[in-house]
């Protein structure tokens, strides 16, 4: 019984050092243009790819052209570095226009 108890021990103990995987969510209604150019959540390209998507599906497009998406990428980089503090997809917004 002592042997059954020691080994559940060691099991229940090697578990417990194991790391923690924690779950981290982002509201990108709150995340700026510095934020996301500054690589300060993720790499800013991860959101990009997010915000094209999220775009594309308010207008049921379902076609992506990958050179735009570069470009657009692109144009919304060089507007972050001069607009620091506007949140990202506002500036997605004033960029694209309300259609996007």
């Amino acid at each position: 019984m002592s042997k059954s108890a020691s080994a559940l021990f060691l099991i229940l103990a090697a578990a417990a050092s194991q790391p923690a995987h924690a779950q981290v969510t982002v509201d990108l209604s709150k995340v700026t243009c510095e934020q996301w150019s500054g690589y300060k959540i993720t790499n800013p390209q991860n959101i990009a790819l997010w915000l094209s998507g999220y775009y594309n599906g308010k207008r049921d497009n379902t076609v992506i052209d990958t050179q735009e998406l570069a470009a657009e990428n692109k144009k919304l980089r060089d507007f972050c570095i001069t607009n620091p503090q506007m949140p990202v997809m506002q500036a997605v917004e004033k960029l694209m226009g309300a259609s996007k």
